[in-house]
């Protein structure tokens, strides 16, 4: 089983993508700030990394690069509600950048094709 760490400040949207995923069969850890998506990292095997941009302590691009400093393998989603972070260089590092929608198919099957399931 896939270990999917969902990175989201909005505690609801986290729950969403908790929910969908796990149906999906993966097994899901959530960190609602970019510290604590840090720390989760460090601590757990980490197979993808979903992650919001724009957050309170630290934002996901910040979070992106602290990431990739040790995980150059990992799989990284950007998921935000802002298309303009795509033309920023920082997010360049990332695997996939989607745009959030709440339908959340095109956020699967970007996870599927990344994990090759």
């Amino acid at each position: 089983m896939h270990n999917v760490l969902v990175v989201d400040d909005e505690k609801v949207l986290s729950k969403l993508y908790e929910h969908e995923l796990v149906e999906e069969g993966y097994n899901v850890l959530i960190a609602n700030s970019g510290t604590e998506a840090l720390r989760v990292a460090q601590d757990n095997q980490i197979d993808l990394m979903v992650l919001d941009i724009k957050m309170d302590d630290m934002d996901g691009l910040e979070v992106l690069n602290e990431f990739r400093r040790k995980h150059t393998d990992t799989p990284v989603i950007l998921n935000s509600a802002y298309s303009i972070y795509k033309d920023d260089f920082s997010s360049w590092l990332a695997d996939a950048y989607i745009v959030k929608s709440s339908d959340l198919a095109q956020l699967k099957e970007k996870i599927s094709e990344l994990l090759k399931i």
